[in-house]
């Protein structure tokens, strides 16, 4: 998954960083400052809403778009998510030209690319 949305977002002119990890992506994440931040839920040592929750705490995540890729789709994730601080999910299988879409249309209200 991490190799298919790297290529994807990389071949879209987008500069990406991969973490093995929530925790990994967390200490990444602090180290340098992104424009956007697209996590799994379901990873090890720390869950995408962990890692959510734990990046709004930081100065400069607080506004930053974060977006959560899951399986699940139902309301309890969705306000869990929200409530975590996700800007909004992407459910698998994901589809390469939407999410291309979605990262544009964040792109356009801010700083990316």
């Amino acid at each position: 998954m991490r190799t298919l949305l790297s290529a994807t977002l990389g071949e879209a002119g987008y500069d990406v960083t991969v973490a093995s990890d929530g925790e990994v992506g967390l200490d990444v994440a602090l180290a340098t400052r992104f424009d956007l931040v697209l996590t799994d839920h379901h990873m090890p040592r720390k869950n995408g809403l962990e890692l959510i929750v734990a990046l709004r705490r930081q100065l400069g995540y607080e506004a930053t778009p974060i977006l959560v890729l899951t399986t699940e789709n139902g309301d309890a994730f969705k306000d869990a998510a929200r409530v975590a601080g996700a800007t909004g999910w992407i459910e698998k299988p994901i589809d390469p030209d939407a999410l291309i879409e979605l990262v544009a249309a964040l792109s356009a209200s801010s700083s990316l690319s």
